[in-house]
């Protein structure tokens, strides 16, 4: 039978079944969807392929998913360092992207995004950030799967001048492009601390009626907690909870602070929860109780928070970091074991962003989203349990090939649809223009 792809590899850990391990087995690929998963020796009987490869010595996993990021962000990577979440926004950040931020900001920021997160195994990210027509064409361009959010916040920005014009804009882009392969879309209010009761009514009910995510940062910080308890009497998720924003079409990003009461509250509205272990530390928020959610049987994805607040979009970095700070704050070794931490970084984030049904694990009918990572290196012998050198040993340099929908957009460790001296071009470009009016 004829393919338009055969990729062999010594291991393949489909994530579904869970923890199932695959030794010398092959994955067939047609027009974008995974064919079939059986035995190499099997599959070279049974299948022509019109492109054949054998990875002798990797490791294919599902595409990476980001559950949460602000791709443009990237060109204000390392800008402001070592500051508090309120100081970084309020002194450097918002007004960065007063100055700055338009379209082409955006389709620069968003594909120097693309680049890094395509050689990190990121196959799909989910984006909260301006001019997201201009995110949207960047993701086209560079083939990778986005959920792209309809950013709302209630001031006045390059963007948009209140909330009725954010959600108009959304939208009309949402409606575009709705039906196409790579995209989805999610309502994306800012913050409890940015967005208005009247305006949260306003997503709910369109959210319900379109049957789309909402995607908003929630119990960051104290300061988040406070500021709602002076402003509304009530801390963030009770007032969601009051407005009925808490369901299973919730993706919460961080959810650091949080009482045993709200724990389990989130568990009966089955919400998701974007777990974001380096930005939370870098930015002194704290620490998420990931062991008390999982206990809770709550949908907890990973994501790297923006490239300004990490520093980096590597969702197999946030992997080590989830699993031991996990371990060390529960003082149990055996929480968050290698196998759970790689749900988490694909499946659970795929489920969260609706599209479980699709992408997420490697099993028949799936889109063909995937990664593979050499385990050859020396750094990295020997290997005697291939999951577990994914989330303690290997790193973001070991990430070999990447397809999303069948596509290999890394081959060889080389970008097959981007051009890096491009980008990096337009990196300086942005740098010097940001640096000369702010030092």
């Amino acid at each position: 039978m004829e393919v338009d792809c055969l990729v062999e590899a010594k291991w393949i850990i489909p994530v579904e079944p869970a923890e199932t391990v695959l030794h010398q087995h092959a994955i067939a690929i047609d027009k974008g969807i995974i064919l079939d998963l059986l035995p190499a020796c099997q599959a070279r009987l049974q299948y022509q392929p019109r492109q054949f490869v054998t990875l002798n010595s990797h490791v294919i996993i599902p595409g990476l998913v980001n559950l949460h990021t602000h791709a443009a962000m990237t060109l204000m990577r390392g800008m402001a360092d070592d500051l508090p979440l309120m100081s970084w926004l309020n002194d450097h950040i918002w007004p960065t992207e007063n100055r700055f931020a338009d379209n082409q900001f955006v389709w620069d920021g968003t594909q120097l995004a693309c680049a890094e997160m395509i050689k990190s195994g990121i196959t799909c990210f989910n984006d909260m950030y301006f001019f997201p027509e201009s995110s949207t064409d960047a993701a086209i361009a560079a083939g990778l799967r986005a959920n792209i959010g309809m950013v709302v916040i209630d001031f006045p920005t390059n963007y948009a001048s209140d909330a009725d014009d954010y959600l108009s804009k959304g939208l009309t882009l949402r409606d575009q492009y709705q039906h196409h392969p790579l995209l989805s879309f999610c309502f994306a209010p800012h913050a409890p601390y940015t967005v208005s009761d009247k305006t949260f009514r306003r997503i709910i009910t369109y959210a319900e009626q379109l049957g789309i995510p909402i995607h908003t940062h929630l119990h960051e910080t104290r300061d988040e907690i406070r500021i709602s308890m002076e402003t509304h009497g009530m801390r963030p998720i009770e007032r969601m909870h009051q407005l009925g924003l808490l369901g299973p079409n919730l993706i919460a990003v961080h959810m650091i602070h949080l009482t045993d009461h709200e724990i389990k509250l989130i568990q009966r509205y089955d919400c998701n929860v974007a777990h974001c272990p380096s930005s939370n530390m870098k930015l002194a928020s704290g620490f998420a109780p990931v062991p008390q959610l999982l206990d809770h049987n709550i949908n907890v994805g990973l994501g790297t928070d923006g490239a300004a607040s990490n520093n980096r979009l590597d969702v197999l970095e946030e992997m080590r970091q989830a699993a031991l700070i996990a371990k060390a704050t529960s003082q149990l070794a055996d929480m968050l074991p290698a196998h759970q931490v790689l749900k988490m970084a694909t499946l659970n984030g795929a489920q969260a962003l609706g599209l479980g049904d699709k992408i997420g694990s490697l099993v028949t009918g799936k889109m063909a989203d995937m990664t593979a990572i050499d385990l050859s290196d020396v750094n990295l012998s020997p290997c005697y349990n291939p999951t577990s050198h994914l989330i303690y040993c290997a790193g973001r340099e070991h990430v070999s090939h990447v397809w999303v929908n069948g596509r290999m957009l890394l081959e060889g460790k080389k970008l097959t649809t981007l051009n890096e001296q491009n980008l990096r071009q337009r990196a300086v470009f942005w740098q010097e223009r940001i640096a000369s009016t702010t030092q």
